[in-house]
């Protein structure tokens, strides 16, 4: 997630499954990777396109 561009409209938190993205102190959106299961429903919802999936390090 580009931090900087996020415009913490809560778009992403809203449409998470597993609960993983916070907003804090309404500036910015966190995402929590031990709860993420990358299924890029947040990506999608993103009026900002800040939100990117990658695939994890094995």
């Amino acid at each position: 997630m580009d931090q900087k561009s996020c415009v913490a409209c809560g778009c992403c938190a809203k449409v998470c499954p597993m609960d993983a993205i916070q907003i804090f102190h309404g500036i910015m959106a966190q995402v929590d990777m031990g709860k993420c299961v990358g299924c890029g429903r947040c990506a999608k919802e993103c009026p900002a396109s800040v939100i990117t999936i990658r695939e994890a390090a094995r």
